[in-house]
């Protein structure tokens, strides 16, 4: 198995740097393709404005200034996006199919951002998306979650900061669920040339199903060898010991299974272990339902 073609939609200029690099370096070890995605919004955005009373001059104001702020951000991406391919130098073009080398391309839709973010995950390897803390970007949050509940495909979170590396040393965060080993299969092409393996383990973090010593068999079928480390709560909190055992094996990337224990809902207003880590993880995290 390999990885041929990563896509990453962008929405703020603010968070969009670190996505960017994380989504070149990752061409560059895979010589993939990295379609890279920024949604506009359309006049049909806004029509429902109409039905809160707003006069039909002032949605008309707004339907122009949003064309005027999103034009400026179209440009704005398209150069910070041609300079990190630059630096990278991956040239710039259509998806060079079959190729061993990576390419990359920018392109502009119109629509509601959710949906056709999760069209296009459906046909890609891998969705990238920006961390959502990074400059506060509500649009990275509402794209991961597009992605790991409308298309059956894996995501990787992109840390705040550009990684110097993706895949030399990796955590496998499992817990036994569905969830977990969807994620497992997704990263298993990294697994295959990572340079040391961690499958991470807690009686705080299990679930019914197999557990750490199934998933070490599984992945020495694959000629990896993995250890198996352990971990517990940091103040009752899941997600700081997944994270602090993830970083003391010094993982650049870390795979687990997404909203497996609760309803996304309840995640976000009590919290929980995939909310923690979406919130806090200084590393790639790729993730799975």
């Amino acid at each position: 198995m390999s990885v041929r073609k990563f896509l990453l939609p962008v929405n703020s200029v603010t968070s969009a740097g670190p996505a960017l690099e994380t989504g070149f370096l990752l061409a560059r070890m895979w010589n993939a393709h990295l379609e890279v995605m920024h949604v506009l919004s359309g006049a049909l955005e806004i029509a429902p404005f109409a039905s809160e009373g707003l006069s039909g001059a002032l949605i008309e104001d707004m339907i122009t200034l949003t064309e005027r702020e999103g034009a400026a951000r179209v440009l704005a991406l398209k150069d910070m996006f041609s300079r990190v391919a630059a630096a990278a130098a991956i040239p710039v073009g259509g998806a060079r199919g079959g190729t061993s080398a990576p390419s990359a391309r920018f392109v502009t839709l119109t629509g509601r951002e959710e949906q056709l973010v999760a069209y296009g995950a459906r046909l890609a390897d891998l969705t990238i998306v920006p961390h959502p803390l990074a400059g506060e970007d509500v649009a990275a949050a509402e794209a991961l979650h597009a992605v790991l509940f409308d298309s059956g495909r894996p995501v990787l979170l992109a840390p705040e900061a550009p990684p110097t590396s993706i895949g030399q040393r990796i955590a496998i965060a499992w817990n036994g669920t569905a969830n977990a080993a969807s994620a497992l299969g997704s990263v298993m092409p990294f697994v295959r040339q990572a340079k040391a393996v961690r499958i991470l383990v807690s009686e705080d973090y299990v679930r019914p199903g197999p557990g750490g010593e199934a998933v070490q068999d599984y992945v020495s079928q694959h000629g990896v060898d993995a250890d198996i480390g352990t971990f517990s709560a940091i103040d009752k909190n899941t997600g700081a010991g997944l994270l602090a055992a993830a970083q003391d094996f010094g993982a650049d990337l870390m795979s687990m299974g997404a909203y497996s224990t609760a309803s996304r809902l309840r995640q976000l207003i009590l919290g929980g272990t995939t909310r923690y880590v979406l919130e806090n993880a200084p590393i790639c995290v790729l993730m799975n339902r």
